[in-house]
């Protein structure tokens, strides 16, 4: 199945792909590079792409995309607050007629100064990673880094008055499975909604299945409610499944084991303009040539409608050998 291409309007909404979902979502990596080198993400081998777009290109493609219909912007990386123009790019994304809600995923160790700042340049949302509590195995993981200033980082966010707080943490057998009841706790202490994710095929580690996590919780004496799935045409919808317990919203993302494409709303942009329609596919759009090309906004418009032509069904990171091949999550955005 192809997406179908407006007749008169590439640039008019809605922005569908080949199995006809509707888009409302863009995750737009603006750097990829990282202070940290998770072994999940970022290997130690991966140098960086160094003709990273601009603030000003950031802000065209993204109004090229509301005016197609997307409603929601994550910033991502690598770390995106190690960019030293990161406000800027917040400023002028935020202001992009269209654009509900902009949200940052950050590793949090430099909120400390830039957790206000980022709220009053119009971020609404942050999604926190943390994947332990101890600064030994933040160590192990993370291989570099200052595990105190992430943990400064994440009390200036739940101090800064953002709309939504959420703490994601990458599940690793034998590694930092035992803890996810305590960063329940340390999260919810905080007003902030934990997020537990099951590692997907870009680096090292085993992934526990969120099955086994919900077990787990629930012999710590936690009654668990599992919430009614998000609407997939809202703008706010994203891949996690939420429970209710007596502190708060306890929220799986289960790729692995829980396929969740099948109410996908999201498309990629890499920090060098590559479009990417699926975070483990291979359809791509050159959008950086294409703007350094002089393409005008319909031209870009019809090049995204091109690559979500091709966008897979699923993400297919379960087939045999399919894994292999993939970018680390670092060169796609997380």
């Amino acid at each position: 199945m192809t997406a179908p291409l407006p007749s008169a309007n590439p640039l008019a909404p809605p922005l569908l792909d080949a199995q006809g979902r509707c888009m409302t979502y863009l995750r737009l990596s603006i750097t990829d590079r990282c202070n940290f080198r998770c072994s999940y993400c970022s290997p130690a081998s991966w140098g960086g792409k160094k003709d990273l777009l601009d603030a000003a290109e950031f802000e065209r493609i993204v109004s090229v995309f509301a005016r197609m219909g997307i409603r929601r912007v994550r910033l991502t990386g690598g770390e995106p607050l190690i960019r030293p123009d990161i406000q800027e790019i917040a400023r002028r994304l935020a202001a992009v007629p269209g654009i509900q809600h902009l949200a940052i995923t950050t590793n949090a160790s430099r909120l400390e100064s830039l957790a206000v700042p980022l709220r009053e340049a119009g971020v609404t949302q942050l999604n926190l990673s943390l994947d332990t509590l101890s600064a030994e195995t933040f160590r192990r993981i993370s291989k570099q880094g200052d595990f105190d200033a992430l943990m400064r980082g994440i009390d200036a966010a739940a101090a800064a008055g953002f709309q939504s707080l959420k703490l994601n943490v990458v599940v690793m057998r034998g590694i930092n499975d035992a803890e996810v009841p305590a960063l329940v706790d340390f999260a919810h202490a905080r007003g902030i909604t934990p997020r537990f994710i099951e590692l997907m095929p870009f680096g090292q580690g085993t992934p526990v299945p969120t099955a086994e996590l919900l077990e787990r919780l629930a012999a710590t004496g936690r009654a668990l409610t599992e919430e009614p799935p998000e609407d997939a045409a809202s703008p706010t919808s994203g891949p996690a499944r939420y429970w209710r317990t007596a502190g708060g919203r306890v929220g799986f993302i289960s790729p692995l084991t829980q396929n969740f494409c099948g109410g996908c709303n999201r498309v990629r942009v890499a920090s060098n303009g590559d479009l990417r329609s699926c975070l483990g596919g291979r359809a791509q759009a050159p959008l950086h040539q294409l703007i350094r090309g002089g393409a005008t906004d319909a031209e870009l418009a019809m090049a995204v409608r091109r690559a979500l032509g091709d966008k897979p069904e699923g993400h297919r990171f379960t087939e045999a050998g399919n894994g292999a091949t993939l970018l680390p999550m670092m060169g796609i955005g997380g």
